[in-house]
Parts: structure tokens; C-alpha cells; sequence
């Protein structure tokens, strides 16, 4: 997805971003999208700080990234 060469250094806020951008690009191409993908795709690109799979389920939730929504949505008035 993102090859990099060397492994790179993220910030907490940038690994909950990078998180994010996993879930919604496996799940843009109707791929499985859980914790565990996830934290393999990081590994394969070298993201370092890796977080653990329990960590990354957190991050989805927090961010209304699970059961197949795509973020929280705004109620209509």
C-alpha cells in the first residue's frame, strides 16, 4: 500500500490517522478490515510504533470505524 524503505517513526496522533487510512482503504475495495489486517498491513510497511490489535480495535471505535460504518454520521434535522 505505502512501501517505504526504511522503518519511519510516528506520532500517536499520526498512527491513529495511518489506522484510519488502512480501515477505510480495505474497506473502500470490500476487503476484510479488522484489527488484526490492520496491524499486519503496518507491519509489512515497517510503521513503527506498531500498536497491538486490542489498541487498534480502541482507535475504530473511538472513531465509529466498526460493524461496516465509515464514521459516525450527523443526524438529520
Amino acid at each position: 500500500m505505502f512501501r517505504h524503505e526504511l522503518s519511519t517513526q510516528y506520532s500517536r496522533e499520526e498512527i491513529v490517522e495511518i489506522v484510519k487510512m488502512i480501515r477505510l482503504h480495505f474497506y473502500n475495495r470490500g476487503l476484510h478490515c479488522g484489527a488484526r489486517v490492520i496491524r499486519k498491513e503496518m507491519e509489512d510497511e515497517k510503521i513503527q510504533p506498531i500498536p497491538s490489535e486490542s489498541a487498534i480495535g480502541r482507535i475504530l471505535s473511538r472513531h465509529g470505524l466498526t460493524h461496516g460504518r465509515t464514521g459516525f454520521y450527523s443526524n438529520p434535522v
